[in-house]
């Protein structure tokens, strides 16, 4: 369950389209000329992707022009970023997030588990959408450029995981949950991470079945899939890779959890990580990430973020999460 919070009574997509253009051109607060960052947040901040889909399409009959390119000139820094990726398409924003990690000059865990995200947090058909998308813009396959721009072993893995079309009902065959438990614990025993058999079955089984071959895997060997892999395989990006990828089907929000906990540990924020789970989860599941951040760090994940951010960019954030600002 997402922390989205829609209004019972929504105005129209005109509406709200000359909203944004009145909020674009005077801030009431201000002496002069301005933007009405406020009147941003409240409106963008509480329509759905279908709603805000209205939105785009209106703005653009209305005014022709782009209403993302006016919130590129009219808004600055993190909250920019923020607004913008959440008002782009979901499938369009995966597929613009997806390109800026591979085309990143650093391509480790922070980059790459992005596209883990994107083939193994969301729907087939959401993978679908994205996959297409980026042909569009990119004018070559998301495959394509994992390609060009991972290199292996990891560029087998994350190829296969964003080839893959799961089936997404709940069936399981608990007799191949076992044998295929067996099957990813000779890879990792053997320190063969990249073996034909753990690939196949971590890109084309339903999660359903996975999750039931990830219990198989903990009850017959005494750890967690993760944990054995770490402990048997060690630390590296391809471990680290698969780890995240097991996390992801399994039980993403934790996964998400934990992103949320490195963006704001230590000195300093990472904004593009925070924003990313955030703008990522609002609609899905971020009710289950924040109830897995309090169990898993004992805090409040609302706190955490109101806490490590300031300004319109925090509230932002808090509207996706359900605040009311």
């Amino acid at each position: 369950m997402g922390t989205l919070r829609v209004p019972e009574v929504v105005p129209s997509p005109v509406e709200d389209s000359e909203t944004l253009m009145k909020a674009f051109k005077v801030c009431p607060s201000c002496l002069g000329w301005g933007t009405d960052e406020k009147a941003i947040i409240r409106l963008l901040g509480q329509r759905n992707a279908s709603q805000r889909k209205k939105i785009r399409e209106a703005y653009q009959q209305l005014y022709n022009k782009s209403l993302i390119d006016d919130l590129n000139s009219e808004l600055s820094g993190d909250f920019r970023k923020a607004v913008i990726l959440w008002t782009y398409d979901p499938p369009e924003r995966d597929a613009r997030l997806a390109n800026e990690a591979l085309k990143s000059r650093r391509k480790n865990l922070k980059e790459l588990q992005v596209i883990v995200e994107i083939a193994c947090a969301s729907s087939p058909d959401h993978l679908i959408a994205v996959r297409q998308e980026y042909c569009s813009l990119f004018n070559c396959s998301l495959e394509e450029d994992i390609t060009k721009n991972v290199s292996l072993p990891v560029q087998k893995i994350l190829v296969s995981m964003v080839s893959s079309y799961r089936y997404d009902k709940e069936v399981v065959d608990n007799s191949i949950a076992n044998l295929e438990a067996a099957k990813l614990r000779e890879s990792i025993r053997t320190k063969k991470l990249d073996r034909d058999d753990l690939v196949f079955i971590l890109s084309t089984r339903n999660i359903y079945q996975l999750g039931a071959c990830f219990e198989c895997y903990k009850q017959n060997y005494g750890y967690s899939i993760d944990q054995d892999i770490a402990k048997t395989c060690g630390r590296g990006l391809l471990e680290s890779i698969l780890k995240v990828i097991v996390c992801c089907i399994h039980s993403p929000e934790k996964h998400f959890a934990e992103v949320v906990k490195d963006s704001v540990v230590g000195f300093g924020t990472d904004e593009n990580s925070l924003t990313r789970a955030i703008v990522m989860r609002a609609e899905i599941d971020m009710m289950k990430v924040r109830g897995e951040y309090n169990i898993m760090y004992k805090t409040s994940l609302d706190y955490a973020v109101e806490d490590d951010t300031s300004g319109d960019y925090r509230d932002f954030l808090m509207t996706l999460l359900g605040a009311k600002i």
